[in-house]
């Protein structure tokens, strides 16, 4: 251990060596001491021995007093979260494109641009994670490579909830699963010339991200539920191609969206002969969220939680109707009862509550009624299901073979052993730069819970809304479910992103069918490195390695 400890030093002093040279070797005498907080129309200056003195203390300046309750209890526990990483693995970490996200998340919340700029920010996050007690917004002030630091503090109070311990932990595991999780004669291999990982030399049959030969067809059909007066838009993507022999995909939207979030997918499957039904959940969309804003109506009432599951198993009800319906298109082309449901956020949630995950409500409504200061969107969310009555509800549909979650909130809403219940194979997609669902959180420590057979799909630099069909991103711009912070990577940046996607869920559906050994390369890590890119390294893991499982009890423990 003492060894090891002082390797640490010794490259966190080379690390501080790099950050000095970048300034001049007097920049900890031009350290900033003096913090001016900007709210509103308010200034004030504040020494930072008294933030200092505030953490210990628990007590603001006098000169903050005007600040609310919340803000306070916020203000503090900002000041008092120690990041939980090394300056190894935060320089590591910023010299990727999450940490270009992060340093442009700091930015936004200083009221005045330094002239240093990012380097400043740079500077002042690799320094302060060599004090004596780690990485904190104190020792970030104390070497931050200026006298003055301006901060504007409504920007800070997001910053900081979206930059929580959940995310910084986030970031652990994500690098720790980099080093992890490949099969041997697929580790990289530094080319000597270019110090480039060489490409793994394995062949692939060919490429599941390539749209198939049929042409596809678009079905619209609008569904009346009677019994729960429930109108349920769909959309059916299908071709000629399509037989029973594959099954029925279902898509699950999310929070306050729209049943096209998947289409770029939607169209792939059916280009391959899968029919795919792709719904909308009245109650949690996009018109919902709308109404909302302009106070006609919740943003969603708690029963949605109920109602969602079961409107897929509805579709998948009058879907075999249709496949007896005479002289109907899709008649004999459908296997209800050998269906995959997608769902993409909420409706990642949605989808494994069909897999079997149960809703169990009592951890969440303790939790949630601790009015908590520090909590994701994806938490705000879940927490509106404490209003329903029963602590625990079952909503597996049997005819759900397979399951895919993208991005699914899971932290809350099926309590300790929920997730233990899922009785089909399930894949859990997460974003290493996901604010809106913390891939820690909500999907990580998810993961670990369900039983075999899974995998969970690391998108090294993803954000929330990098799955998403690009046309659809650019209609939800200011809605309540697109995260309030910026550093979102859509259309054409995340290209990447959905062609791995289009690969992977293909090649999931297609274990459903007689071709299911022709497509099980695609699944595995070897696939996974392969498509992987510059921008978005891709890793596929059916179990949890070591050293990451190790982030993982840590942030649990605590």
């Amino acid at each position: 251990m003492g060894k090891s400890w002082r390797s640490l030093k010794t490259v966190a002093g080379f690390f501080s060596a790099i950050a000095l040279t970048q300034f001049g070797a007097n920049t900890s005498a031009i350290a900033a001491d003096t913090v001016v907080v900007r709210l509103g129309l308010f200034t004030e200056s504040i020494s930072l021995a008294e933030l200092q003195k505030a953490v210990k203390t628990r007590e603001l300046p006098g000169s903050l007093h005007s600040l609310s309750e919340e803000q306070r209890r916020f203000f503090l526990g900002a000041l008092g979260m120690n990041i939980p990483m090394n300056v190894v693995t935060l320089d590591r970490l910023i010299n990727t494109q999450i940490g270009t996200t992060i340093l442009n998340d700091f930015a936004t919340a200083l009221a005045r641009k330094d002239k240093a700029g990012v380097q400043a920010l740079r500077a002042g996050l690799v320094l302060g994670s060599t004090a004596p007690q780690g990485l904190s917004i104190l020792s970030f002030i104390a070497a931050y490579p200026s006298k003055r630091l301006e901060i504007d503090l409504p920007k800070a109070f997001v910053v900081a909830g979206n930059l929580n311990t959940a995310f910084w932990r986030t970031q652990q595991f994500m690098l720790a699963l980099t080093r992890s999780g490949l099969s041997s004669d697929i580790a990289p291999q530094l080319d000597p010339i270019t110090a480039q990982p060489r490409t793994p030399q394995i062949v692939f049959p060919f490429d599941p991200s390539q749209p198939g030969s049929a042409q596809v067809k678009i079905l619209n059909l609008s569904l009346n539920d009677q019994k729960r007066d429930r109108k349920i838009p769909v959309d059916i993507y299908w071709s000629t191609a399509a037989t029973p022999d594959k099954p029925v995909i279902v898509f699950s939207h999310g929070f306050g969206s729209v049943r096209t979030d998947l289409r770029y997918l939607a169209e792939h499957l059916a280009s391959h002969g899968y029919v795919v039904a792709a719904l909308e959940h009245p109650g949690s969309n996009q018109a919902n969220a709308n109404l909302a804003l302009q106070g006609k109506t919740r943003v969603m009432k708690p029963q949605e939680f109920l109602y969602r599951p079961q409107d897929i198993s509805f579709v998948l009800d009058e879907l075999a109707k249709l496949n007896q319906t005479a002289n109907h298109p899709l008649q004999g082309k459908l296997a209800t009862t050998n269906a995959m449901v997608v769902g993409y956020s909420f409706g990642g949630g949605t989808a494994l509550a069909l897999a079997g995950a149960e809703l169990q409500l009592e951890h969440l409504k303790q939790r949630c009624k601790k009015n908590l200061t520090i909590l994701s969107l994806g938490e705000n969310m879940q927490c509106i299901a404490q209003e329903l009555p029963e602590n625990s509800y079952q909503l597996r549909d049997p005819r759900i073979k397979q399951a895919i979650a993208f991005n699914p909130t899971t932290s809350l809403i099926f309590g300790e052993t929920g997730l233990t219940k899922i009785q089909v194979p399930t894949i859990v997609l997460a974003g290493s730069a996901d604010k809106t669902t913390p891939a820690l959180t909500e999907q990580i420590v998810g993961f670990d819970k369900i039983p075999s057979p899974k995998s969970l799909v690391g998108i090294i630099g993803g954000t929330h809304l990098s799955v998403k069909d690009p046309s659809t991103t650019l209609d939800q711009i200011g809605q309540p479910n697109t995260p309030i912070s910026g550093g979102e990577v859509v259309g054409e940046q995340a290209a990447d992103v959905r062609k791995y996607v289009k690969a992977l869920t293909l090649a999931f559906a297609a274990q459903m069918t007689p071709e299911a050994k022709n497509y099980a390369i695609f699944l595995t890590p070897d696939y996974a490195q392969f498509a992987s890119t510059a921008a978005f390294p891709f890793r596929l893991i059916t179990q949890i390695p070591p050293d990451a499982m190790a982030v993982v009890k840590e942030f649990v423990e605590k």
